[in-house]
């Protein structure tokens, strides 16, 4: 896991965080490009985190790179936007508490549904299952 620094003066900065996080440009770079030789997807990447270049992540190349700065404990750039809308630092969710939410949530929505089944086969809504 990084050490995230405390403030970033811009997205892109924050986002260039991530990226040596996860290796530096030329492997990130190589992801988010593959069908680009290395050197070229290299200087893309560099020229997308440039702020004064007009070359520029899509939304989609910026998920990616969200999503493997969290798998990396790196979350700058998450928590760049979160301050920079106004919003408290996002807290990630670790994969085995979300399956774990879900299979719960999956359990009482059954039990839910047994209830409900129940309930219109009182009023005759639906016939009983053998």
């Amino acid at each position: 896991m990084s050490q995230d620094a405390l403030f970033y003066e811009s997205f892109n900065d924050a986002l260039d965080a991530v990226v040596k996080s996860c290796g530096g440009a030329k492997v990130v770079a190589s992801k988010l490009w593959p069908e680009k030789t290395p050197d070229a997807a290299h200087r893309l990447l560099l020229a997308c985190l440039n702020e004064g270049r007009v070359e520029k992540l899509s939304p989609e190349q910026t998920l990616f790179l969200l999503k493997l700065g969290r798998d990396r404990g790196c979350h700058a750039a998450m928590n760049f936007l979160a301050r920079d809308c106004g919003y408290a630092d996002p807290t990630p969710i670790e994969p085995e508490d979300e399956r774990a939410r879900l299979q719960r949530e999956f359990i009482e929505a059954q039990k839910a549904m047994q209830v409900l089944a129940g309930r219109m086969e009182q009023f005759g809504l639906i016939r009983a299952v053998a």
